[in-house]
């Protein structure tokens, strides 16, 4: 409704006590008063009286959506952290499961199931979403052949995403690809600037400078790399960084629910990734490994999948929510819990270099929350100011 429609209610709302109080102020024999200037005056008080009340309730109309946006603004903020804290605790729920995995079994294994596992988790978690949509506590279209192609895109990064960065541990030392993730993250941002047209606080690239400045200084006498280690770190930040944005886009254009996007995006990631783990001899490396054909082995990838759709989930909110860039920017700091919990979990040594990384990411975390806060405030205090 305009707010010409609305000024109008409230004056005709306001007018009727008004012009009652007016008449019972005029003297009884006012209608017949001798003195022609009284009535005359009576009006005008009058007049006036109601020409500032509709002046009032005017300015009260005019200063309601800077109120409004106010609530708007809290709110929005409120759904951001909500969507950053899901993702941030499923996303380190997720990596301690498949530490869990792989400390209790890799030794039993001839190889590697990385791919298979991802496979694994990606049928559990359309088990999980096709339950929920039989129970009515979700709702979304049936498979469609067009959305899945639509969609198609988002599952061809993801594993050019998983590929690349596998590739670039083998031919990298880690403290090079911890590096090599906080320049993905300018990438991410640098993106989202372009094709988003989203803005950039300064204090948000000072963060990511202090960020990448931190992980350079702590990997310092660590670092080196080789012409294949280069190409294969600059092939998973281009595809991190497409996935990521990419993402944004899917959510943005396609008339789907967030669950309907979990039950593509992880039925799409089973068709691609089944055949890659048979070409590269994981199907047969399972079926061959009778000691992890056991029920806990089974129960562990089941919380793992289960683990992994309410992650598809948190991950596609948070994209949706807040932005590719912030996604990036908690992700980044996943690794300071991830880092504790490892320690008291599995008994991972943590070393003075990885302290140092931490308290640098904390500090570039900080940053980058306050300046977040800071354009939510600018945001909010727009409409009041025109």
């Amino acid at each position: 409704m305009s707010s010409a429609v609305n000024k109008k209610d409230f004056q005709d709302v306001e007018m009727a006590p008004l012009m009652g109080q007016a008449q019972s102020s005029m003297p009884m024999g006012g209608m017949g008063n001798s003195n022609p200037n009284a009535g005359s005056s009576s009006t005008s008080s009058m007049k006036a009286v109601l020409n500032n009340d509709m002046k009032s309730s005017s300015d009260n109309s005019n200063n309601s959506p800077s109120a409004d946006e106010k609530k708007r603004s809290k709110a929005l903020a409120g759904k951001s952290v909500t969507a950053c804290m899901m993702y941030s605790s499923c996303s380190v729920g997720m990596v301690l499961v498949n530490k869990s995995l792989a400390s209790s079994y890799n030794h039993l294994i001839d190889g590697s199931l990385n791919i298979l596992l991802v496979v694994f988790q990606a049928i559990t978690a359309v088990i999980c979403v096709e339950f929920c949509k039989k129970m009515n506590w979700v709702e979304y279209p049936p498979f469609n052949m067009r959305t899945a192609m639509k969609w198609a895109p988002v599952n061809i990064l993801f594993c050019l995403m998983l590929f690349t960065g596998m590739a670039s541990l083998q031919h990298n030392n880690v403290p090079m690809v911890t590096v090599f993730k906080n320049v993905t993250n300018i990438f991410i941002t640098a993106g989202d600037v372009y094709f988003f047209k989203s803005p950039v606080e300064k204090m948000a690239l000072l963060a990511f400078g202090i960020m990448l400045g931190g992980a350079i200084a702590a990997a310092w006498y660590d670092l080196y790399i080789t012409g294949i280690g280069l190409f294969w770190m600059v092939a998973n930040c281009l595809a991190t960084s497409g996935y990521v944005l990419y993402l944004k886009f899917a959510t943005k254009t396609l008339k789907l629910s967030k669950f309907g996007m979990v039950f593509y995006n992880n039925v799409l990631c089973s068709l691609f990734l089944l055949p890659v783990a048979s070409a590269m001899g994981e199907v047969r490396i399972f079926l061959s490994t009778p000691a992890i054909h056991t029920f806990d082995y089974f129960l562990k990838n089941f919380i793992a999948g289960f683990v992994g759709f309410a992650l598809n989930f948190a991950s596609l909110n948070c994209v949706q929510t807040t932005g590719p860039t912030t996604y990036a920017i908690v992700g980044s700091l996943n690794k300071i819990p991830i880092t504790f919990f490892g320690w008291l979990m599995f008994s991972s040594k943590i070393t003075p270099q990885t302290w140092f990384f931490i308290t640098i990411s904390m500090c570039g975390g900080f940053l980058y929350s306050y300046a977040k806060i800071s354009e939510g405030r600018k945001k909010a205090a727009q409409p009041q100011s025109s």
